[in-house]
């Protein structure tokens, strides 16, 4: 597995060794040897979430606080994403930049998010099926997000605004300058 840390401390983009044959292919998805070489712990996963989303869809951007706040391992089964962590660790040299990378049944890369980060995706081909893993359960009182068109952020999700699909509720999420004032 080649691990590369992206500009924001701790976030990796994780690459697996493919074996592929005749037969179609095998790789190692999650080890967790590895994954404490990489990133000197092991997360404790506890939950896994999957997701299917037609083209144009963004999801995020979410986050979870406090005592339920969760780093995620994520990867694409089917299609492909565009996935976006945003840092907002208040003592970060990297604080409220973010690191796009395209993930996809094909290049069969993941992105590892450490507590502390914004997340949501955009899907960029006809449909796309999501899977994470993350170390803390979900709570929704501990639920947060930022609204993804947010101009401060300036994301570049891969969809023309036409074709965006965003759910009501990331729309009316706060502003980047509200969430980082709170």
């Amino acid at each position: 597995m080649k691990a590369t840390e992206t500009k924001l401390k701790g976030c990796f983009i994780l690459e697996p060794t493919v074996f592929e044959d005749s037969r179609g292919y095998f790789f190692e998805s999650y080890n967790e040897k590895k994954i404490k070489e990489i990133l000197g712990y092991v997360p404790n996963f506890v939950q896994d979430n999957q997701s299917n989303s037609s083209y144009g869809v963004i999801r995020g951007l979410h986050i979870q606080e406090g005592d339920y706040a969760q780093a995620k391992l994520v990867r694409v089964v089917e299609g492909s994403v565009i996935d976006v962590a945003v840092d907002v660790r208040p003592e970060s040299e990297t604080f409220g930049q973010s690191v796009a990378v395209e993930l996809s049944a094909e290049n069969k890369k993941q992105l590892f998010i450490p507590r502390g980060f914004l997340h949501g995706f955009s899907v960029i081909s006809e449909k796309a099926t999501f899977f994470y893993k993350c170390d803390n359960g979900y709570n929704k009182s501990s639920e947060n997000g930022v609204n993804p068109l947010d101009p401060e952020l300036s994301i570049e999700w891969g969809i023309p605004e036409d074709k965006m699909i965003i759910s009501e509720k990331d729309l009316e999420a706060q502003s980047f300058d509200s969430f980082k004032n709170n």
